[in-house]
C-alpha cells in the first residue's frame, strides 16, 4: 500500500470553496483509477507549528506503486496538478509530496 501525502501552501487568495473543489476533483479520481482507495483532506490542525507553512492537504491510499504511477499519469490528475500549481505559494514550491510505503 502507497500513502501519496500532499502537502499546499495555498496562496493567501484562495478561497475554502476553491480548497474544496480541489479536493473534491482529487476525490473524482476514484471513478477513473482502480486501486485508489481512500482520500482524505484538509487543514493541518497541529499544535506543534511545525507545518513550516503547509497548512493544507490531502493523503491519497493507493493499493500499490503501480496505482499511483497510472494516478500520476492520468490526464485527469495533471489537470488537477496544474490547479494546484496555480493555486499555491510559489507554484511548485507551495507542494510538498511524500509517499509513504506499506
Amino acid at each position: 500500500m502507497i500513502q501519496h501525502c500532499v502537502f499546499l501552501r495555498f496562496k493567501a487568495a484562495v478561497q475554502e470553496a476553491e480548497k474544496q473543489a480541489i479536493y473534491a476533483a482529487i476525490a473524482e479520481l476514484k471513478d477513473v483509477v482502480p486501486g485508489m482507495l481512500e482520500v482524505k483532506s484538509g487543514p493541518n490542525v497541529s499544535p506543534e507549528g511545525l507545518s513550516g507553512g503547509y497548512n493544507d492537504g490531502f493523503i491519497v491510499t493507493f493499493e500499490d506503486e503501480l496505482v499511483r504511477d497510472y494516478y500520476l499519469k492520468h490526464p485527469q490528475h495533471v489537470a488537477v496538478g496544474e490547479r494546484i500549481v496555480h493555486a499555491t505559494d510559489g507554484g511548485l514550491a507551495g507542494i510538498l509530496v511524500f509517499d509513504l510505503a506499506h
